[in-house]
């Protein structure tokens, strides 16, 4: 795979008995609204010769934006660092570390093989107790070294919070430029920081609503290259595409199955809108709904027994759950307002949604019986939540007004902090998260 990575050695194994001090660094709460992010200092990775320390600066520097913009973590100023040449396989002197008032120490090395390919060695320390928390050497082709950093970047994350990171992921979107009236639509696929963006699409036809694969480096998305919605499969990597197949009456992208072995979407008749699962082998289709309502928008529960969806069955947009075959309808929003695009989050707890009420475009989550709605954005048009791996962040995108205005990409916490916009050129909607490794 093109943009595998493998991580070769474990130099030092976790150390059981460190798992406690570990956690005790930071906790992280769902329902937690105002967290103190945790300072911890990361040094640049050492080398041998320039370009091995070049490329452990840029390393370094991908760390430490990773772990600041996830708004749990802040990275000390190297400046104020009072240690700064040892070999990276030493300990440190903590005496060095502590008037800096780093909790935790990142320290490490960059060594080109001898197949040319990168190795970099990771080492975590708890400034308190002086101990290593984590020793592990990873290894890269030199073209997927950024994807090598977000791939430590996790690893930091976890072994600090206790939960599984999300840097080593990737967003597909709709990259939009051109006059409001004109607007070129391209699909795009970045890593999840904004950074290797690419054109999956030319920008010929309209092209929509992207949705990754959960088990494989594919996203489908909504072409009317010829007049009609038709969905396509693409390889992100290699850019195969493949018919899935013309709906003419598609009102909402299809969304996968937690195996990557079937597809939800909504076919419309008339009026009418009902849901179907689509097995992807056969191209069997099964309708799940049926009646006068419109129901559309749907997403599979983690575990793949049960699906939400929209649907104007009670006389508003609503949101709704049911058995995967169909059965056990049975409504979850109670809130003022309608409910639109909700989306699973991947820990199985939460539902996403965008809310219209007073004029306001709203992203919001709640419990899967409808419980605990909180809203995390507001403003005037507000759209399309999609989860992070580690269902602890959501990015949607966001409308502004007048003749020059268009979409962008945000990201906020499921606690409604750390609200931030996402650097790309140009307009961007659509936001369609990768699992973790994608």
């Amino acid at each position: 795979m093109i943009r595998s990575i493998s991580k070769l050695l474990v130099l030092c194994a976790f150390i059981v008995s460190m798992a406690t001090a570990a956690a005790a660094l930071v906790e992280v709460k769902i329902d937690q609204g105002n967290v103190d992010p945790l300072v911890l200092a990361i040094e640049n990775f050492s080398g041998n010769n320039g370009k091995e320390a070049g490329l452990g600066q840029n390393v370094a520097a991908i760390v430490i934006n990773d772990l600041r913009n996830s708004g749990l973590f802040a990275p000390l100023n190297q400046n104020i660092f009072l240690e700064t040449s040892r070999p990276a396989n030493q300990k440190p002197n903590f005496a060095n570390w502590r008037p800096t008032g780093a909790k935790a120490l990142v320290t490490g090395r960059i060594v080109m093989q001898s197949n040319g390919n990168i190795a970099a060695e990771l080492r975590l320390w708890d400034v308190l107790s002086e101990q290593q928390i984590v020793g592990l050497q990873y290894s890269a082709q030199p073209r997927n070294w950024r994807k090598l950093a977000h791939q430590i970047s996790d690893t930091i994350y976890e072994r600090l919070t206790g939960e599984k990171g999300y840097f080593d992921s990737r967003i597909a979107y709709i990259s939009e430029t051109g006059p409001k009236d004109r607007r070129v639509k391209r699909l795009a696929v970045m890593d999840q920081d904004g950074f290797n963006n690419k054109f999956l699409t030319a920008g010929n036809d309209i092209v929509l609503s992207p949705r990754f694969s959960p088990k494989r480096q594919e996203v489908t998305y909504i072409s009317y290259a010829s007049g009609q919605p038709r969905v396509m499969l693409i390889n992100v990597d290699t850019g195969q595409r493949e018919l899935v197949g013309n709906f003419p009456g598609m009102s909402f992208a299809p969304r996968f199955s937690p195996d990557g072995n079937k597809v939800v979407m909504s076919l419309q008749n008339g009026a009418n809108a009902n849901l179907y699962l689509m097995d992807l082998r056969n191209k069997n289709m099964q309708q799940l709904t049926k009646g006068s309502a419109l129901d559309t928008s749907a997403s599979f529960s983690p575990d793949g027994r049960a699906i939400v969806f929209e649907s104007d069955r009670d006389g508003k947009q609503l949101l709704y759950i049911m058995n995967t075959d169909g059965s056990n309808v049975r409504r979850v929003s109670f809130g003022g307002g309608s409910y639109s695009t909700p989306v699973w989050s991947p820990r199985g707890d939460l539902i996403a949604f965008t809310k219209l009420v007073g004029g306001q475009f709203l992203i919001g989550v709640m419990k899967v019986d409808g419980s605990g709605e909180r809203i995390l954005a507001g403003g005037y048009h507000n759209e399309g939540p999609t989860w992070s791996p580690n269902g602890r962040v959501l990015m949607f995108f966001r409308e502004t007004r007048g003749a020059n205005g268009g979409p962008s990409i945000w990201s906020v916490d499921i606690t409604g902090r750390n609200e931030r916009q996402l650097k790309i050129n140009g307009f961007a909607s659509d936001p369609a998260w990768s699992p973790l490794g994608q």
